[in-house]
């Protein structure tokens, strides 16, 4: 007679919420008449979002252990990636909600912009490309960022990989003022990662013929036994790899970043920068200080060389961009080297400060995306670096705080983003790779050329009548300000979260 598996309800009930609240909002998408669902859902979303958030730290960190038929693991870096995951949602969640009534016609207007003359270019205008299924698909997409990175079972996290990537590609193309440039956005996105989800799934096959089993537990008990199959294990690995490393943009798999982070509304790809990175390298942290960790010898030299290759390709094509959301695209494909050089480091000091770095990083880059949506010509967003030129003069605002954000991606002190790269790079020096520390403050150096490019237009170029800076919603001001303000703490006094880190970066095996 089967026997149900033992679940332990309290550890998941995060996980349970959020999907829940997904479908929820579904349900209201089809019931509810089109002018009360933009309240109804955005207020959903951010309720569903903080409860389970609230309920992560009051229950679920008293229920760690292993459940659901040892499939899923609920032990310090699973809630300090499912944490962070929440936490950027929520602010993610109130940006995307600019598009949706913090802007109308009048704000272009009284921004000095002019904007189409019909009612329904207007209307276009004033819900800024999207429409309300944006919110269950992000909480859905939510769902499978804090399953990701608590799957012991490759099949379920795969399973994670397709939830959190199906609604993606959807909210890709949902851009309405660019609208072919955003469903090509989408298509490469969804092309791109079906062949990924290939490679990881092949990855889990060969694995599975190895060990005999797709738990990440078993898988690490068969490493250096004679099983008959050893030959399925490094090209399982690298498969494996090939599929997440797609996910967090890193050389060879990051062609897909600058396309679609251009074409996609810029709300969701702050939303996808930030969150589908600590889900992804949440992920790898399990697979690889988990499953593959007596395997190291194997995986560590190639990860370390696709790290150094990584931030180099993100660095030097960054310099050469003139759009700026571009920029950000390869800013990201160089920070995701600077993630894997902490990640290749192993022991605990390499699982904290990669997670703390995953928390600078998605507080920087959220506020810097809501930043860019608001700069607009002509009713559509202006993102070519000569369009902001002198922006700083007429939106002194805006330009401080996208500036100290620019700062922070550089790794100027006083910045998370200088605490960050210190934690990675001494996390690899103290584990016999300098040299990758080397070619990462290379690289920030060449990154820091653009960056100070885009400040010095801002303040110094010449001023252009065509573009203007629309004043934001109180949501977005509330989710750029906390964005800020995380940016400056994480720089000045990084001790409680390096601590927390620290104290998370326990595996349950």
């Amino acid at each position: 007679m089967f026997d149900a598996p033992e679940i332990n309800y309290l550890a998941i009930l995060p996980l349970i919420i959020v999907f829940g609240g997904g479908l929820i909002g579904c349900l209201l998408e089809g019931f509810l008449a089109r002018g009360q669902r933009v309240r109804v859902q955005l207020w959903l979303t951010v309720a569903t979002l903080v409860a389970a958030l609230v309920v992560l730290v009051w229950l679920a960190r008293d229920n760690q252990g292993i459940t659901a038929a040892g499939t899923v693991t609920v032990d310090g870096p699973t809630l300090m990636i499912q944490g962070l995951v929440l936490s950027l949602s929520v602010i993610g969640v109130l940006v995307m909600s600019e598009r949706l009534g913090g802007t109308t016609p009048d704000a272009f207007t009284q921004a000095g912009v002019s904007v189409p003359g019909s009612h329904e270019e207007a209307e276009a205008v004033r819900l800024g490309g999207t429409t309300t299924e944006i919110y269950p698909l992000t909480l859905l997409s939510v769902g499978g960022m804090m399953l990701f990175p608590a799957a012991n079972d490759l099949l379920l996290m795969f399973i994670a990989l397709e939830i959190l990537s199906l609604p993606l590609y959807v909210l890709s193309g949902l851009a309405r003022r660019r609208r072919l440039l955003s469903q090509e956005a989408s298509l490469k996105y969804f092309l791109l990662g079906a062949f990924s989800s290939a490679f990881f799934l092949f990855g889990a096959v060969l694995l599975y013929g190895y060990a005999g089993s797709m738990r990440l537990d078993a898988i690490a008990d068969a490493i250096g036994t004679e099983t008959g199959m050893d030959g399925l294990l490094v090209p399982g690995i690298l498969l494996l790899a090939s599929g997440l490393l797609f996910k967090v943009g890193a050389v060879p798999f990051h062609s897909w970043t600058p396309d679609v982070y251009q074409g996609a509304p810029t709300p969701v790809t702050g939303f996808m920068a930030a969150c589908t990175k600590v889900a992804a390298f949440g992920a790898m942290l399990r697979l690889f200080y988990v499953g593959l960790e007596a395997a190291r010898l194997d995986w560590q030299p190639i990860v370390a060389a696709i790290a150094a290759v990584t931030m180099v390709v993100g660095a030097v094509l960054s310099i050469v961009q003139t759009d700026v959301k571009r920029i950000l695209a390869y800013s990201s494909i160089a920070h995701a080297g600077f993630v894997l050089t902490g990640l290749v480091a192993m022991q605990e000091v390499g699982a904290s400060s990669t997670m703390f770095y995953l928390a600078a990083y998605g507080f920087m880059t959220i506020p810097a995306f809501a930043l860019v949506a608001l700069v607009r010509s002509a009713g559509s967003e202006a993102t070519h670096i000569n369009q902001w030129s002198g922006l700083g003069r007429r939106s002194p605002w805006m330009a401080a705080a996208f500036s100290f954000l620019l700062l922070a991606f550089a790794g100027i002190p006083l910045t998370s983003g200088f605490t960050g790269k210190f934690a990675v790079f001494a996390a690899a020096v103290a584990n016999d790779y300098a040299w990758l520390a080397v070619i990462g403050v290379l690289a920030s150096a060449v990154t820091a050329y653009i960056y100070f490019k885009l400040i010095v237009t801002l303040y110094f170029g010449d001023t252009r009548s065509d573009t203007a800076v629309v004043a934001p919603s109180a949501l977005t001001t509330f989710a750029v300000v906390t964005g800020v303000l995380v940016t400056l703490g994480l720089g000045i006094a990084p001790a409680p979260v390096l601590e927390l880190a620290a104290n998370a970066a326990q595996f349950l095996r």
